[in-house]
């Protein structure tokens, strides 16, 4: 191998090497970011909870892998935190946050960069086809197989969530109108992950108020369990001992999930992935997929 070769090879594995350990340091501080977001909704500090999404919104990748980070840290310090657990000042929150946001953007300079290897939304490789069993909020069965020929954009979660939910719905909502005409090829689904308070009523009204043809379904405990499983959702429910019976979070995956026209998992969309960049993905699959058959079920 001649000098400048081996040169080039070597910058080559210098610059991989650099961007590997930008990214998991990156991971890292948007993890930290996370744990200070569990700590703030377990202390019940919501415009501290707010204040952090939006510093995670503008400054980390919009990519699966910083959006679960994202999502482990606040689950990892929501659930240790314990009742009677001190919770810190809003002076201790701020200076917190502002160290890790200047992490952040020590190690990915230009906001919401997309390190090398990353994409808005992963492909899913010889994905399955999900099954499920549910009901609309007429009482109808829906299956799987009521949208073959058809794509769905898919978000479980539950109506009393705080935070979550009513941003990934608000993502779907915009997602559809960025989509046109196009939109008539996508049914937008929501799984409730707690049927105990989401009646068919509650979820009517819900997915109504952010866009009428997001479809809400739900099931009994048992059958919102294999749905979940077969999309690899996991959910949890939170229970404070001190609270009055039937009082409690739901803590649940998060992001977005597109099947396509054959019923398998094409893309899972992190959370909070602009809704920009996730109709320009499902554009590109609709352009793709040729001829599309009329769906089973409005």
């Amino acid at each position: 191998m001649s000098n400048s070769k081996l040169l080039a090879v070597l910058c080559g594995l210098t610059f991989s090497a650099m961007a590997l350990a930008s990214d998991e340091a990156g991971l890292a501080a948007v993890r930290d970011l996370g744990r200070l977001n569990g700590q703030a909704l377990a202390c019940g500090q919501k415009d501290a909870a707010a204040w952090l999404r939006v510093l995670m919104l503008n400054h980390a990748p919009k990519t699966r892998a910083y959006g679960e980070a994202y999502e482990e840290g606040t689950q990892e310090t929501f659930l240790a935190h314990g009742k009677g657990a001190p919770c810190p000042a809003a002076a201790e929150l701020a200076a917190k946050v502002d160290a890790i946001t200047q992490r952040l953007k020590n190690v990915l300079p230009v906001a919401g960069q997309v390190p090398a290897g990353h994409n808005a939304g992963e492909s899913v490789p010889n994905a399955v086809v999900p099954r499920y069993l549910l009901q609309d909020p007429n009482g109808r069965a829906v299956t799987n197989e009521d949208f073959l020929g058809r794509f769905q954009l898919i978000a479980f979660g539950y109506t009393s969530c705080p935070d979550v939910c009513p941003t990934t719905m608000l993502e779907m909502q915009e997602v559809l109108k960025a989509l046109g005409e196009r939109a008539a090829q996508l049914q937008p689904i929501f799984i409730t992950v707690d049927p105990e308070r989401d009646s068919a009523q509650v979820l009517r009204e819900y997915t109504s108020a952010f866009d009428p043809r997001i479809l809400g379904l739900r099931g009994s405990e048992a059958l919102t369990r294999r749905a979940a499983a077969e999309f690899r959702v996991r959910y949890e429910k939170v229970r404070d001992p001190a609270a009055p019976p039937g009082s409690y979070t739901v803590d649940h995956s998060a992001g977005m999930i597109l099947i396509g026209l054959d019923g398998r998992v094409e893309v899972r969309f992190a959370y909070a992935t602009p809704a920009r960049q996730v109709a320009e993905r499902i554009e590109a699959l609709m352009r793709e997929g040729g001829p599309r058959q009329q769906p089973r079920r409005q």
